[in-house]
């Protein structure tokens, strides 16, 4: 009998064990849930990388997943026009100040900043590392904090075999690098970044999605 209490009580603990493992959206991003942001300000990247396009082709990539989730998105060219006007343009002098001037100028309830730590071709594919920071405009909290190290593998292998097959294959793969645009890869890491964002209020999931587990904040793959 007391076997049987002791593989009983092992099942539940180990039970409450896994269950302490998974986190839901409504656990991960409370404050995002709190506040329900409708109208975001996308701001232009904090660019710590060396390719010095890439702030401004990830600005144009941005907007669209967010849309998508449900959000009202500022249109980033009236956004920049108004950001370069007031000498706004570098994000980094912003990051840590009041917010509540962009709720002034756009209307905005939360402002998106992204950072770009790493945009570059390596090896035979394009290595890229972007973070996505949203903060409240009113409270300059930190609502949706999320990254991914991303490695987009460019690599082709025809099947041909043999040292002509892996020559031709190297070559082919060396073309494909040159020839694909970095924005690929920035896109592809803006996809794993904002699936597990919180749905917003023109999104039929709205409100609905709080019980779904939330993924990892910091997001390592590779993709081809």
């Amino acid at each position: 009998m007391k076997r049987v209490i002791y593989f009983l009580f092992a099942c539940l603990s180990f039970t409450s064990c896994g269950m302490m493992d998974f986190v839901t959206r409504e656990s991960q991003y409370a404050k995002m849930y709190e506040e329900k942001p409708v109208t975001l300000l996308v701001m232009p990247p904090i660019n710590n990388s060396t390719n010095v396009e890439a702030k401004d082709l990830l600005y144009t990539s941005i907007s669209r997943p967010l849309a998508e989730a449900g959000y009202y998105v500022i249109s980033p060219l009236l956004a920049m026009d108004i950001l370069k006007a007031e000498s706004a343009y570098d994000s980094e002098n912003f990051f840590d100040a009041p917010l509540t001037a962009f709720n002034n100028y756009f209307g905005a309830d939360a402002v998106v900043f992204s950072i770009i730590d790493s945009w570059a071709k390596k090896g035979l594919g394009i290595q890229t590392k972007i973070r996505y920071v949203i903060k409240s405009v009113y409270t300059n909290e930190v609502l949706f904090d999320r990254s991914c190290d991303l490695y987009l593998d460019l690599s082709i292998d025809s099947g041909s075999g043999g040292a002509l097959g892996a020559l031709i294959d190297l070559a082919a793969s060396a073309i494909n690098t040159a020839a694909t645009d970095h924005i690929i890869a920035a896109r592809k890491a803006n996809y794993y970044i904002l699936r597990d964002i919180p749905r917003g209020k023109y999104s039929p999931d709205y409100m609905s999605d709080k019980d779904i587990i939330a993924e990892e904040k910091d997001v390592v793959t590779i993709v081809k």
